[in-house]
């Protein structure tokens, strides 16, 4: 079975570790640690940061129980059988939420695209990978399918029309580079 410590080190990387940041035309906003205050405005570890604690354990403790609450218990990381399968999976509902994330998965193993992941889903999943050949036919098929999502993102960003400087094409690079660091 799939293993959060070890998907979550690699996320909290990729999101910039336990770091407050701010950058112009992320729509997400401020954000700690990949947390987005405009996305997740409730999360208790607003108050320690704005209360200036930005490091150490308690509030790593708590990004760490974020994580696993709202991305990995969501997409029942746990049961998934191969940790490739499940970082992939993990990693971009948190980038880009898990109904978008699970539908993709969806898709690929043949279950009706519904964002949901149920039973159904978690045994088509399973029966579609059975193998490290397959768990790596599945990483691929999934990182070509954000890709592709992606382009979507800024294809259809109409502010990219007005304002190229606060469009979500300034973010198409880092998204793609992400992409290529969780397939690898």
């Amino acid at each position: 079975m799939a293993n959060f410590d070890l998907c979550f080190e690699k996320v909290i990387h990729l999101e910039g570790g336990y770091r407050l940041h701010n950058v112009p035309g992320d729509r997400g906003g401020m954000t700690y640690a990949g947390i987005s205050r405009n996305a997740w405005p409730d999360w208790t570890g607003w108050q320690l940061i704005d209360a200036g604690e930005t490091q150490g354990d308690r509030i790593e403790s708590m990004v760490r129980t974020f994580y696993k609450a709202h991305f990995w218990d969501q997409i029942h990381g746990d049961i998934i059988g191969f940790q490739g399968v499940a970082f992939v999976l993990y990693d971009f509902a948190v980038n880009a939420g898990i109904r978008t994330a699970v539908k993709i998965a969806q898709r690929i193993v043949g279950a009706t695209p519904d964002g949901i992941l149920g039973k159904k889903t978690t045994a088509k999943m399973a029966a579609y990978v059975t193998n490290e050949k397959e768990e790596r036919l599945f990483i691929a098929e999934f990182s070509l399918s954000k890709v592709i999502y992606y382009k979507d993102i800024c294809l259809n960003d109409r502010r990219r029309r007005k304002d190229l400087v606060n469009s979500n094409l300034k973010f198409l690079c880092g998204w793609i580079n992400r992409v290529e660091k969780v397939a690898a």
